[in-house]
């Protein structure tokens, strides 16, 4: 069993309180929205290249420690490093012991991308033996299925996917996209990663799910040729800033799909690529877009 305390918090002293409560002995300090689940409720989106708007006006601080912890004594010692002249009204639960692998593996079901197509957990059985299934599990490197814009790029995959077409899969993440093309029918991809542990799982989940024909590689420094199909799964920011660099890769008369991208984010991405390529938006999930585009030969 271990201790779990809340406290609210504004926003120019939530995150030096976390490091304060981590210093006085919290095992760990997470920061949330203390309107979460209400209409005030505010999201946050940081991707590289931007400048982040600060912690919510108003936050909840959460702090596990251990039973035999002095509570009084570190919750105290946290207000007073931060300059608090008391310590903020907070609420203690107890967190039993529980089979941390279980709750996880319990959080991941098999994902539906389409009739064809499956992502699925290694602890479970596949609901469609005659379907395509990829094998991947929840691990460092992004790409599960579980989020709308890979699902908008595996969807997309589905849809343009030729026997025997070249794909490149530029920020491959787990890989989850490359492996899903080369299921598909493509007999060249590649992926690239500015992260060495992505590419170390890319390259171990093609493995798992007996893809032998994809090229993982490290920094896109190296990456040349160009394929019939390029897609994108990043953030808005990079994706504007790599425009041309992408495009390059992409054969005349080949498809570009890019994701990572918020609705309101769509014009600002569309008019970064109008010099190299025309796109327009393909498809829309839970506020995030893909969009796409075909180069002219």
């Amino acid at each position: 069993m271990w201790y779990s305390v809340s406290m609210q918090a504004a926003a120019d002293v939530a995150e030096a309180l976390s490091e304060a409560l981590m210093d006085a002995g919290a095992l760990s300090v997470s920061i949330e929205d203390a309107d979460a689940g209400t209409d005030r409720e505010t999201p946050q989106f940081g991707e590289p290249g931007s400048i982040n708007e600060r912690l919510w006006s108003q936050s909840v601080v959460i702090a596990l420690f251990d039973p035999e912890a002095d509570l009084p004594v570190m919750l105290a010692q946290a207000a007073g490093a931060v300059g608090l002249e008391s310590v903020p009204d907070f609420h203690v639960e107890e967190v039993p012991e529980q089979n941390w692998v279980q709750v996880t593996q319990a959080q991941f079901e098999p994902i539906r991308i389409t009739d064809r197509l499956w992502i699925v957990p290694s602890w479970h059985q596949a609901p469609d033996a005659d379907a395509i299934n990829i094998e991947v599990d929840p691990g460092m490197a992004f790409g599960t299925g579980s989020h709308p814009t890979t699902r908008l790029c595996l969807q997309w995959l589905c849809d343009t996917v030729s026997a025997g077409a070249s794909v490149l899969d530029y920020g491959c993440g787990s890989g989850i996209l490359g492996i899903a093309a080369a299921k598909l029918g493509a007999t060249q991809v590649t992926g690239c990663d500015i992260d060495e542990i992505a590419v170390a799982t890319a390259a171990a989940n093609a493995t798992r799910n007996g893809v032998s024909n994809a090229c993982w590689m490290h920094s896109a420094k190296r990456l040349e040729g160009q394929y019939d199909m390029v897609v994108a799964n990043i953030l808005t920011n990079p994706l504007c800033i790599l425009a041309p660099h992408l495009v390059a890769h992409v054969k005349p008369g080949g498809l570009l799909a890019l994701s990572g991208v918020l609705a309101i984010q769509a014009e600002q991405v569309i008019d970064a690529y109008a010099p190299y390529i025309g796109l327009v938006v393909g498809a829309e999930h839970e506020g995030w877009i893909r969009l796409e585009g075909r180069k002219a030969c």
